[in-house]
């Protein structure tokens, strides 16, 4: 219960919806209680993460990759509005990015894990991990350059 909004906050950046988000976030839980696979305690929150991830993936499979936007989102698109979001071309970049590489820099920067907890959640090794994160952000570095270029226009 502690981490709940940062397991919702995960799910989120993986479908940009609230409602699958927190969809998302009760099937994990399911996913958790049913499995009960747990061996270390001192290691639930990881645990509990890769159950998220996991689950967001599966979402988004079967889905393929259609995006509904849900009347928030476009409310605060409209014109005549303030746009809340500063970082817009960051989200769009990061949604952009292929799974691998998202995931490994969602719970790195955003979720601010360790690169030894991230590994674990997503079942890689350490130097994979790396890897993912510096060509992960290498691609996210182009994009956000093509996302400025395109705004000089």
């Amino acid at each position: 219960m502690q981490n709940k909004e940062n397991f919702y906050r995960l799910a989120y950046s993986y479908v940009q919806n609230a409602d699958d988000a927190l969809d998302i976030v009760q099937d994990s839980i399911q996913k958790a209680i049913s499995a009960n696979t747990l061996k270390d305690r001192k290691a639930i929150k990881s645990w509990f993460y890769k159950i998220v991830v996991n689950t967001s993936l599966d979402f988004l499979r079967r889905r393929k990759k259609v995006q509904v936007v849900d009347e928030t989102t476009i409310e605060q698109h409209s014109p005549g509005q303030i746009d809340h979001y500063v970082n817009i071309d960051l989200q769009q970049a990061l949604n952009e990015l292929p799974p691998d590489y998202r995931s490994v820099i969602v719970l790195r920067y955003l979720e601010d894990l360790k690169i030894e907890e991230v590994a674990e959640i997503l079942d890689l090794n350490i130097n994979t991990t790396k890897t993912r994160i510096y060509k992960g952000l290498k691609v996210l570095r182009v994009q956000m350059e093509d996302f400025n270029f395109e705004e000089a226009k």
